[in-house]
């Protein structure tokens, strides 16, 4: 689903989200500014240079750039934000939302639309141009979001988990379980797969329940590799979680896989994630296969 490619500074938040047309920018912006962003769509480029002139603005900043906007270059978009990012007063991250072109024609076919790359041609050319004239912006981009599969409730809520702002201090560390049977999630920083671990699936009487429940979890214990394995995992958190706000990175994902999704990676996020919460992470949590049957709300905070 998402993917880091860069660092984020300490400074003033200014987000710049771009993509492909079609792919929820507007979504994007919008859920910015119900978090306390000033949200500013559709800014012409040459003018993204000034916003921060004068005395600092109040509130962390939202901004819509597409191919659609004024004096739009990929050269000039690449140059702001090298600039953004080389300013020690701004936080700079750069947003790319991007979608598959079967998803993007689809959309545009649903809403009878013109593409904004193509309006006198089929969808199909200006999903296809603007691919290739946004590749070098989504090789530069901070996070990518890959809204192929995605809900706007869902983008909402995945921006919320990385930019919420009582959550905009220090590292934001998500921990998701999924399904090898569904793929890794995109985006993951780490991953672990927890398939070697004792299967609750194989106890009739635990099959039903999830990896939050009590007897899944007290299962899931007995397993005599359960125990050095945590220990490991502690520590090689406690070890890389310092380092990478050393480094400055304002967002890590961490993942647990296992067969159907339910039982131990369920368990084992929900271990981490109370473990990090205690020890003062910020963390949120996500059980992709859970919210699949609508049995897990997207994004709980747990510390």
């Amino acid at each position: 689903m998402t993917e880091d490619h860069g660092d984020a500074r300490r400074g003033h938040p200014v987000v710049c989200v771009t993509g492909p047309s079609g792919a929820g920018r507007t979504t994007a912006i919008n859920a910015l500014e119900d978090m306390g962003f000033e949200a500013i769509a559709n800014l012409p480029l040459a003018l993204a240079p000034h916003l921060l002139e004068g005395p600092p603005p109040e509130r962390p900043i939202a901004l819509g750039i597409d191919t659609r906007s004024r004096g739009f270059s990929v050269g000039g978009f690449i140059g702001m934000a090298e600039n953004f990012d080389s300013n020690p007063k701004v936080q700079f991250s750069l947003l790319y939302l991007d979608c598959a072109a079967e998803a993007l024609l689809r959309r545009y076919s649903e809403t009878r639309r013109r593409h904004p790359s193509a309006p006198a041609e089929h969808p199909a050319q200006g999903i296809a141009r603007e691919a290739e004239l946004l590749a070098p912006i989504r090789r530069r981009s901070d996070i990518v979001i890959n809204t192929t599969d995605m809900t706007p409730h869902e983008l909402r809520a995945e921006l919320r988990r990385r930019f919420e702002q009582d959550a905009s201090t220090g590292l934001a560390v998500s921990v998701q379980s999924f399904s090898y049977k569904r793929g890794v999630p995109r985006g993951l920083d780490m991953v672990f797969d927890c398939r070697f671990l004792r299967n609750p699936y194989w106890e009739a009487s635990l099959r039903h329940l999830d990896g939050r429940d009590g007897k899944v979890a007290g299962h899931i214990r007995a397993d005599p590799r359960f125990a050095p394995f945590l220990e490991h995992l502690d520590g090689l958190t406690g070890l890389l979680l310092p380092a990478h706000v050393e480094e400055g990175r304002a967002h890590l994902a961490i993942g647990f896989g296992c067969t159907g999704g339910q039982h131990r990676s369920v368990m084992l996020a929900e271990t981490l994630a109370e473990s990090l919460a205690q020890a003062g992470w910020q963390v949120s949590k996500r059980h992709r296969e859970l919210e699949a049957h609508g049995e897990a709300g997207a994004g709980v905070r747990t510390g």
